[in-house]
């Protein structure tokens, strides 16, 4: 089962203005984008390289990576970055999860 954190739903609400303000219609593409990687983590979940206590997957269209830890049977989807933010901005995110 695949849960997905508040704090992830709003980075990727936050994607989401970022490319619709862009040109309309893009941060559409970008939710289905990312909810598909997120949706392959049934079959690959664990296969990913651990950064900061969490496996990170890139994302396969646009520059984010879904970072998320598994406990059980359940894999939680903790953050979705963008990763052209600044790399400090990144690790204290991810060290508040």
């Amino acid at each position: 089962m695949i849960r997905v954190l508040e704090t992830a739903e709003d980075d990727l609400v936050d994607g989401y203005r970022f490319y619709e303000s862009q040109e309309p219609g893009v941060g559409e593409h970008f939710l289905n984008s990312i909810f598909a990687d997120i949706d392959s983590l049934r079959r690959y979940a664990g296969i990913h390289k651990i950064i900061r206590g969490k496996y990170r997957m890139l994302a396969r269209k646009f520059p984010f990576a879904i970072f998320y830890t598994i406990a059980d049977d359940m894999i939680e989807v903790r953050a979705v970055l963008d990763l052209r933010r600044n790399p400090t901005w990144i690790r204290k995110r991810l060290d508040r999860e």
